[in-house]
């Protein structure tokens, strides 16, 4: 009967767990599977925006180079022809026709006029047609009006001049106003560059050959400069939101445009204004999402079913140790408390004694640990707490011997007093934990002392804010400290050494400061007065800045402590750092 019981559990156990592990392999496979193909939607949208950057900046640059190249021709017929020819006896035809031939490719025509619209030079036509007016052309106008400015136009039919060939070429116009020299008298001019608009359309017909995206051009008020459908849109059979795009800063945005979801990439042409605009339909880049959705689905699809064959085996596997290991761990049950559940399967339940078994053990052994570890706290505590130094003792009973025989009966009366004041703060009856207060009358006792010894070769001011009096700290913090700055910092002074010892609360936590103007020590002594196991000077309490150190973090955690500053010749400053506490055990 029983092995028909336990059988059945078993089996029970082996479905239960088969059936878990499934759903939850199952359902992280599914969890796995919608990240990675999110991450990969992202992840590909967020490189063809990438690309599409790239790209952009890659036209901007050629198209940058490009008009650079016309500013240095214009730059170069200027200043290296014009300013130096008086048209009253000079002409530039040549200098400017060998210019023009150098850069033939790129350019229509060079034109110098007057202010008043007469033609002065030009290459390589010579004669405007009899009824045009230059005036009336808008980079005329911006020249003149603006003539400290070099001048872009948009896109437009240059028609002005008499062509033999009777053709005319799409053109952009460089304006910019200069001065004219006739008879050593200066006058205002104009200076046009008209470029080519074949080489703008080829740089952007290289980049327009993909499916994925296209990138068109506008001038600073928004007109069409370039577009792969121009000729569409100047036939209003075509569309762009240019009039929108215009208002866009550089970078990328979303839109929506004719119902259809776009992302579009915004770079500015310097020297222009004119706007490079990319424009990618969001339908672009899903355009894989039907693939892709079907390769995940096969791929889940074959590795859930690995999966639910994986699981009946584990579950299978898992189901007989159990049994084993009841049978196992027979042996070590004991009496134990109703605390650890004990239920389900045979094996489950057997287990359960076994774990309240243990766990009862474990208690107990968890419980000595802490017993220990806290007896051995309080040890390490004391025995830091005994390390006074007998060298500071028999130096002042030696002083009140010399004050005896010297019959300075009041003197000696004092050092006595405060000498007894001083151990009777020290032992506190065996405390370990006193008042801040307590703590700096203690310390006042002992510059009682050494002020007598050093013939006040010192003088030492003590601070400390009323609210923090009643507040606690372990004994024996600040005394040590400033042994340090008698011994190290005032004892080499030929007088006006002065401490300054203050406490105050901040950011929650009080410290109090130890302040001497002495002689002070380079950072790489600092750096190695509060580790253990360097080699550092023999004179002063045995107590010592490590000792402090180590008591205040033994007692009050690692987060509290000693912090040291000081400069040579300028001083040392010691920062104790301890917790605001009210309520301590303080008969530790």
């Amino acid at each position: 009967m029983k092995r028909k019981i336990l059988s059945y559990w078993s089996h029970n156990l082996r479905v239960v767990i088969a059936v878990s592990f499934t759903m939850i392999t199952v359902i992280g496979m599914l969890a796995v599977g919608l990240i990675f193909y999110t991450t990969y939607n992202k992840s590909a949208e967020k490189q063809t925006i990438e690309d599409n950057i790239q790209l952009v900046n890659q036209v901007e640059l050629n198209l940058t180079n490009y008009l650079r190249n016309m500013m240095r021709i214009s730059d170069s017929l200027y200043y290296s022809v014009i300013k130096d020819t008086d048209f009253a006896t000079e002409n530039i035809d040549k200098e400017m026709t060998l210019l023009y031939e150098a850069n033939k490719d790129n350019l229509v025509s060079l034109a110098c006029f007057e202010n008043d619209g007469s033609l002065m030079a030009s290459t390589p036509v010579s004669s405007l047609k009899p009824h045009a007016d230059v005036t009336e052309q808008s980079w005329f106008v911006k020249a003149r009006n603006k003539p400290e400015n070099l001048h872009f136009s948009s896109s437009h039919v240059q028609n002005l001049f008499v062509d033999s060939n009777n053709r005319y070429y799409w053109v952009i116009s460089l304006s910019r106003g200069i001065e004219i020299t006739k008879d050593g008298s200066t006058s205002s001019g104009i200076l046009v560059v008209d470029m080519n608009f074949s080489g703008i359309e080829q740089l952007f017909t290289k980049v327009n050959s993909g499916d994925m995206c296209y990138l068109y051009l506008m001038d600073q008020s928004g007109n069409i400069i370039y577009h792969p459908q121009q000729n569409l849109i100047y036939s209003e059979l075509a569309v762009e939101n240019n009039a929108v795009a215009i208002t866009y800063e550089d970078g990328t945005h979303t839109e929506e445009f004719q119902g259809e979801e776009r992302m579009v990439v915004v770079k500015t042409v310097g020297y222009t204004g004119w706007k490079i605009v990319s424009v990618i339909p969001k339908e672009n880049l899903y355009r894989n999402r039907n693939e892709i959705n079907a390769v995940w689905m096969t791929v889940l699809a074959i590795a859930i079913l690995m999966l639910i064959f994986v699981n009946q085996y584990l579950s299978s596997k898992i189901a007989q140790p159990l049994r084993r290991l009841e049978d196992s761990v027979k042996q070590l049950e004991l009496e134990f408390p109703d605390k650890i559940y004990v239920g389900g399967s045979a094996e489950i339940q057997h287990l359960g004694k076994t774990i309240r078994s243990m766990a009862e053990q474990m208690r107990q052994l968890m419980d000595d640990v802490v017993r220990e570890q806290e007896q051995k706290r309080k040890n390490e505590l004391d025995a830091l707490q005994s390390q006074i130094n007998p060298h500071f003792l028999y130096n002042t009973l030696d002083s009140i011997v010399w004050m005896v025989e010297s019959e300075r009966y009041e003197e000696a009366i004092s050092m006595v007093t405060a000498l007894a004041n001083l151990f009777r703060i020290s032992l506190s009856q065996g405390k370990t934990i006193i008042t801040i207060a307590e703590e700096f009358q203690h310390a006042k006792n002992y510059i009682s002392i050494q002020k007598v010894r050093y013939k006040n070769k010192f003088e030492v001011e003590f601070s400390l804010d009323e609210k923090l009096k009643d507040y606690l700290t372990i004994k024996l913090v600040i005394q040590p400290i400033l042994e340090n700055a008698i011994y190290y910092g005032m004892e080499a002074m030929d007088g006006d050494g002065e401490i300054l010892v203050r406490g105050y609360e901040k950011d929650g936590d009080i410290y109090i400061d130890i302040i001497d103007n002495g002689i002070g020590m380079p950072p790489e002594q600092v750096e190695i007065l509060l580790k253990e196991g360097v080699q550092k000077r023999k004179r002063g309490s045995g107590i010592g800045l490590i000792n402090v150190d180590q008591r205040i973090k033994l007692y009050f955690g690692e987060d509290y402590g000693l912090h040291i500053e000081s400069e040579p010749d300028e001083g040392t400053k010691v920062t104790i750092h301890l917790p605001m506490k009210l309520e301590v055990e303080r008969n530790e």
